[in-house]
């Protein structure tokens, strides 16, 4: 497994800790991410890019949500499966805010969480979703 993919599925692990425990806002989120990066002794040092993502998605929290409950057609964020939620911030982050990941990789590697973590439906709603805010990415 490539040295990013394991760093987004350790991102996706703070997110989705963050939602569970009702912490995801920009402040929990970097104050669960600064726990994590402490308290790694059994999986091994935190990797930069994981908190790079999580960081990312905190700083621009309000605007992922709000593209995801406007493009989300019939799902309202609140209603996703949590995983999904979390799989769709960090793909909506390195689509729009990380300009080091090709488009297509920051889909390709969101699906395949959805894939690998969630539901047999998710990982179309994951593509369709991105693949939506992908098309708009110039005018957003």
């Amino acid at each position: 497994m490539a040295a990013r993919t394991k760093a987004r599925r350790r991102a996706l692990d703070v997110l989705f800790e963050a939602d569970q425990k009702g912490r995801s806002t920009p402040a929990g989120l970097l104050a669960l991410l600064a726990e994590r990066r402490e308290v790694t002794v059994a999986q091994g040092p935190f990797p930069p890019y994981a908190a790079e993502i999580v960081t990312g998605v905190a700083e621009h929290l309000p605007e992922i949500d709000e593209l995801l409950s406007t493009y989300s057609q019939g799902w309202a964020l609140d209603r996703m499966p949590v995983v999904d939620r979390c799989i769709l911030r960090l793909g909506t982050w390195e689509l729009l805010y990380n300009d080091d990941v090709p488009d297509a990789v920051a889909v390709d590697e969101a699906v395949g969480l959805a894939t690998e973590l969630s539901t047999e439906e998710s990982p179309g709603f994951v593509n369709g979703l991105l693949g939506r805010l992908l098309e708009l990415k110039p005018t957003l």
